[in-house]
């Protein structure tokens, strides 16, 4: 039966190799040590042999599809494996590896990030004092205070060569186990450094300074530079938050929404409206494609005589190019721009303008050019949403048609508001798994914010935006910007209602990555298939779900620099230890479990508190004194010792001692394990569990991330 419903599906089963590069792209990324090239091009090579042989049997009628299936089941995954180490090797540059500076850093300025707690600079092919040239990063960003900023307002420009003291730091990995990994994304962008100016940027003079090497460079400096006119020029025509999120849709730089507003976009579930992606291409393009046809359709003669359509199709095309480059070109643009490529390619082709193949296409590609984008939610919410869309109007294109048929005004309306609703449902319910996964929130009232949201996006916000665009070369972008502004405060007015409203979002604890994987699988099983085999995918899916279940939060959480200790209370809470811990990290983890971080409970020390003593019920679990902490979950003690008077008592009676204070061996032979203040430093933030038959089990973060590039990369100082 298995076989017949493959075969029935034959037409399907390309739609299945970006599934198999994909996952030869993730079994790289999940590898603890980095793979050689070698093992990649073995696999391809059998994978394709064993096709061509399928191929040949085909031709000669001796069946053959049992080999085409097991060439794709092979070569699929390891030509996505030798992409990604491909990709890696490519971009290799040094990382530093410890904290270092004050010290003198020079380079040219390739991107500025606007924001509220000052510019955030990329500056390439860097020149870095008491750092050896062979172990200078390609490129390493840094933050200018607005102290600083508003002194340099002229020097801090893309394309000027800057000279200024900064302190500079490895990029970040996880905050906890399993977490995002910012030093990976660092590393796949080239930057090998990031940190924070403690001077003046001063510019260097032109004689000092070398001129930029070919058109290339040339032309991205000055795409840069119009992206920075374009932000101040929009901000100036717009202030407030309309005039930040104007610029944000314009040029792409987001620093200037306030973090209420982004939160209240968060929790109304319309944070996408925010970042560039196929939504904000496709709606420009659009523009362009039905406004172009529309002017030509003026003309009689040419409309009757030449391919407007096609040439309309020509004219989008140029257009989303542009908004690309004025947006900043990311990952995720990009990926937009290819698709919308694809179909207007189509259109000019007069093939099929949107399909499943399509879609495939456009993902092996980014896979084969990007593979590291797989890892981040942009790659997995947009491919989810516009496959799962496909399928969706695949089965439903029939029904409405129908529906529609020869009616009035009022029927379209009404199938219009009924393609938005499943477009915003199916959408909302392809993506929620990977928005729970990595951003832990779930909004409740989403869809009927983006019912009210996407209308005035679409129809009135992007229009005007387009218009601008057309109006700023004439100076008279305000005609254009004002009546924008007035569509984003209605946004802004929907999303601030949303959040006002009780249970408008909540916070999940993180699935695990397998829960998440069976979700994919289960969502393209049921995507790709047309038979109603395919409705297997379903309980995949819903074991994908139940992943939320099977996980158990850990007991203990301490990072790596010792600052930040917690402990999980009986009733689910995190209460915290210390005062000096990043706040940042803190957040993390209570967004992984399912937290506000409103709620932060944090006990802190005094020099006269008894030893060992703290009030409330909830902090019984958890006592602190000046010599350390000691927490007591499933009858087994722990204990956080940060002064050597506290070594005996505590190696006494406490299961699992966490040593702080600065030696290399405690000790203690009683307890069943000990973690010293070295071993954190080497292996990051610790997750530990305890059961109520004393078995300890720590998961750290050195562990998770292995041997890898990204994470094991160190300079020399000269």
């Amino acid at each position: 039966m298995m076989a017949e419903a493959l075969s029935s599906e034959r037409e399907r089963w390309p739609l299945w190799f970006p599934v198999g590069a994909g996952a030869g792209v993730a079994v790289y990324f999940a590898l603890p040590f980095e793979p050689t090239l070698i093992s990649g091009l073995s696999l391809l090579v059998f994978g394709l042999a064993l096709g061509l042989v399928g191929l040949g049997r085909f031709r000669q009628g001796r069946g053959g599809g049992s080999f085409i299936i097991l060439a794709l089941i092979l070569a699929a995954p390891a030509l996505g494996f030798t992409a990604a180490k491909l990709h890696s090797a490519r971009i290799a540059s040094p990382v530093i590896q410890h904290r270092m500076g004050p010290l003198m850093l020079e380079g040219h300025i390739s991107a500025i990030e606007p924001g509220l707690k000052g510019p955030r600079v990329t500056i390439d092919n860097p020149v870095i004092s008491r750092l050896a040239p062979e172990d200078t990063p390609r490129r390493v960003r840094v933050r200018v205070r607005p102290s600083l900023a508003r002194g340099a307002a002229e020097k801090i420009r893309v394309g000027a060569r800057v000279r200024m003291f900064a302190i500079l730091l490895p990029p970040p990995g996880p905050a906890v186990p399993g977490g995002f990994d910012f030093a990976r994304a660092a590393w796949f962008k080239v930057i090998g450094a990031v940190g924070f100016a403690v001077g003046t940027p001063a510019t260097v003079s032109l004689t000092d300074s070398p001129p930029e090497q070919g058109l290339a460079a040339d032309f991205r400096n000055a795409v840069g530079q119009t992206r920075r006119t374009l932000f101040i020029r929009i901000t100036d025509a717009l202030p407030g938050q309309a005039g930040g999120i104007a610029a944000a849709l314009m040029t792409g730089e987001r620093g200037r929404i306030s973090e209420p507003i982004m939160e209240a976009m968060r929790v109304a579930g319309l944070a996408h409206l925010l970042a560039i992606s196929g939504l904000h291409i496709g709606l420009v393009t659009g523009i362009l494609f039905f406004g172009v046809r529309a002017l030509l359709a003026l003309w009689s003669g040419v409309a009757l005589r030449w391919p407007i359509k096609k040439w309309a199709a020509g004219a989008a095309l140029f257009g989303a190019f542009v908004y690309m480059l004025l947006t900043g070109a990311t990952v995720p643009t990009q990926r937009a721009f290819l698709m919308v490529a694809l179909v207007l390619t189509a259109v000019m082709l007069d093939r099929s303008a949107l399909s499943m193949r399509l879609v495939a296409f456009a993902a092996i590609i980014v896979l084969l050019l990007a593979p590291d984008s797989i890892t981040g939610p942009s790659f997995q919410m947009s491919f989810a949403a516009v496959a799962a869309l496909i399928a969706a109007f695949e089965v439903a294109r029939g029904p409405l048609n129908r529906l529609r048929g020869e009616g009035g005004i009022g029927r379209r309306v009404f199938v219009y508001l009924a393609g938005v609703m499943l477009t915003t449902l199916v959408a909302g319910l392809a993506t929620a798994p990977f928005a729970l996964y990595h951003f832990g929130r779930l909004a409740v009232f989403g869809l009927a914010a983006n019912l009210g949201a996407v209308p005035v996006t679409a129809f009135w916000i992007m229009p005007f935006a387009t218009l601008a665009y057309i109006l700023m070369p004439l100076g008279l972008e305000s005609l254009a910007l004002v009546p924008m502004g007035w569509g984003i405060d209605a946004v802004i007015a929907i999303a601030e209602a949303i959040t006002a409203s009780p249970g408008a979002s909540f916070l999940v604890p993180t699935m695990p990555l397998w829960g998440l994987a069976l979700i994919t699988l289960g969502g393209l099983w049921l995507v790709l298939w047309r038979q109603r085999w395919r409705l297997a995918g379903i309980a995949a899916i819903i074991a994908g779900l139940l992943s939320f279940f099977a996980a158990a939060p850990p007991d203990f959480l301490i990072s790596g620099d010792g600052k930040s200790f917690a402990v999980r209370s009986p009733d689910g809470a995190l209460i915290f230890a210390g005062k000096k811990g990043s706040r940042f990290q803190r957040d993390i983890w209570l967004r992984r479990s399912g937290i506000s971080t409103d709620s932060i409970t944090t006990l802190r020390s005094k020099r006269k508190s008894p030893l060992r003593q703290s009030s409330g019920e909830r902090h019984a679990v958890l006592r602190c004194d000046t010599l350390g902490c000691m927490a007591r979950v499933r009858g087994h003690a722990v204990s956080l010792i940060h002064d050597l008077g506290a070594v005996r008592e505590d190696c006494a009676r406490a299961h699992l001692v966490i040593a702080l204070i600065g030696l290399h061996r405690i000790p203690c032979r009683e307890p069943a394990r000990v973690i010293t203040r070295a071993e954190l430093r080497r292996k990051g933030t610790h997750a530990i569990w305890i059961d109520e038959r004393g078995t300890i089990r720590v998961e750290t973060v050195a562990d998770g991330r292995g041997v890898r590039p990204w994470s094991n990369r160190g300079a020399r100082l000269r």
